[in-house]
């Protein structure tokens, strides 16, 4: 038998707790997404309040238009969409009456930004200055080629990179030399978004754990086209001399869709990847843990195989598995860090092969309680066939809620879950797939926001498929009921979620 890599396991996956999915644009707030101000803050004290010990989310990354966290363009940045004004308004670097009047007709947060750069170098003092050089340095493996890409793309119309002129597309040295001198203050002011953008976040990460709230993100196993990831590291991507995919990432057939999904993500060069030790991925994975943590690794089961699909192909189909060296990987990034606080995101088709890489290295797997209620007892979704070692969700950000969910099947399949939970289920629902959820053995349990504030139809936070109409679901403060921080506590503490419990297993 086939020894486990056992690690020094990380302490919020040994101890029983609950969290809930909130992805910070979904906050309230009086611009168009949630940010990292007052309303984060007072969302981890609702958090603490109810006995809540996680805060799950989605990347954090800066998105292309359609909003979608899990096409960045980069995975070591933040999104300039998160930072909060207010902040900068304390710190005297945002005067609003000197924002300019074009910022009518363009998003007023990033002309809010580019007004604090200028009060920065007017106003900041001695701490913040040294701050923000502190914070160039400790990035700059990252940060100055981000900055460089934005810039360019910026002037470029945001059109794709493959599309710039070649001397850029293909990094030739003399032609960006030419583009940092050109393009000085602009540089300059993507560095300060990020800066201001850690500065908040780290802030927000310790208010979080002064509270016993925890974060937990989440990391895409592949990486946009348009990114400056693919742009600054042709390498190690399956691209052609124009920088092109060859083929694209996606998933086969599924329970959310007949033709599969084709996500259109280039593919990894694994071999030039292994041939450095994998440094992309060391340095990627230490991001994410300077961020978060907890970490969910989505599509895990693309570190076994993958399905390859090739570039010119309309829909998933056409695709075919293609095997990974996720064994190495996971060896080398376990003997990089010092413990490594994954979670394993195994959904979808799974293989006996999959599901003995994820053992292999002990890291928790997922359970969606939507899916449970199909097939036989066997179901690995059914609360009985839960292990330990895992996170149940009622339902994830590619479900509807689970109000929803329920009230569209059907009255057989709805049948079956009164007769699984032994009891009339009537209008209760989501409270009995959430009670549920708290009593299952898994070490972590999650409950998206929508099924914890009891909502329905049109309350998702994406359809998997879709191109328009996804990433924008907020809730408002008046939408929690003055009992339901009063309501969750009882129940973790009914499940032995609620803070100091260390159940068995």
């Amino acid at each position: 038998m086939e020894q486990t890599v056992r690690t020094k396991q990380f302490h919020l996956l040994q101890q029983r707790r609950a969290g809930i999915l909130l992805h910070p644009t979904s906050l309230p707030g009086p611009l168009p997404s949630g940010d990292m101000g007052h309303d984060a803050y007072r969302f981890v004290e609702f958090l603490a309040t109810s006995g809540i010990g996680l805060w799950q989310m989605l990347p954090l990354g800066p998105t292309h238009d359609d909003g979608s966290p899990y096409q960045c363009l980069s995975v070591h940045a933040g999104n300039p969409r998160l930072i909060s004004l207010d902040w900068l308004r304390d710190r005297g670097w945002l005067d609003e009456t000197k924002v300019s009047v074009a910022a009518t007709h363009q998003d007023y947060r990033q002309a809010c930004l580019h007004t604090a750069w200028e009060g920065f170098n007017r106003h900041a003092d001695e701490s913040h200055r040294q701050g923000f050089e502190e914070f160039r340095r400790q990035h700059a493996s990252w940060l100055d080629d981000y900055a460089l890409y934005c810039a360019i793309r910026r002037e470029q119309k945001n059109r794709i990179w493959t599309k710039w002129p070649a001397e850029l597309r293909d990094r030739q040295a003399a032609a960006l030399e030419s583009v940092r001198r050109k393009l000085h203050e602009s540089l300059e002011q993507v560095r300060f978004e990020q800066y201001v953008f850690f500065s908040q976040w780290y802030e927000l990460k310790q208010y979080a754990h002064r509270h016993d709230v925890w974060l937990f993100g989440d990391c895409p196993i592949f990486v946009a086209l348009d990114s400056a990831d693919v742009w600054c590291h042709r390498e190690y991507f399956e691209l052609d001399e124009s920088g092109r995919a060859t083929v694209v990432a996606g998933v086969p057939p599924d329970y959310f869709s007949a033709t599969g999904q084709r996500w259109g993500n280039p593919l990894y060069n694994w071999e030039a990847m292994q041939a450095d030790g994998f440094k992309w991925w060391i340095e990627r994975i230490q991001s994410q843990l300077e961020l978060f943590d907890v970490v969910r690794v989505d599509h895990f089961r693309g570190f076994e195989a993958y399905w390859e699909i090739p570039a010119e192909a309309k829909t998933a189909v056409e695709g075919h598995w293609v095997k990974a060296p996720g064994e190495v990987l996971l060896h080398t990034l376990h003997e990089h860090f010092d413990g490594l606080p994954l979670v394993a995101e195994d959904l979808g088709v799974i293989t006996p092969e999959v599901e003995a890489l994820r053992r292999r290295f002990d890291l928790p797997g997922m359970k969606v309680l939507q899916f449970a209620f199909s097939g036989g007892a066997d179901n690995p979704y059914l609360p009985h066939n839960h292990e330990v070692n895992s996170v149940v969700y009622t339902g994830t950000h590619d479900n509807d809620t689970t109000l929803a969910w329920y009230q569209k099947l059907p009255a057989e399949q709805q049948r079956l879950i009164e007769d699984y939970l032994g009891y009339p289920v009537g209008g209760s629902m989501p409270w009995p797939l959430i009670r549920t959820a708290l009593a299952s053995v898994a070490c972590l349990a999650v409950l998206p926001m929508q099924d914890v504030l009891g909502l329905g139809e049109g309350e998702r936070m994406n359809t998997p498929g879709t191109r328009s109409g996804n990433w924008q679901w907020r809730f408002d403060w008046p939408q929690i009921p003055a009992d339901l921080s009063g309501r969750l506590r009882h129940l973790l503490h009914l499940y032995g979620r609620d803070s100091g419990y260390s159940g068995g297993g």
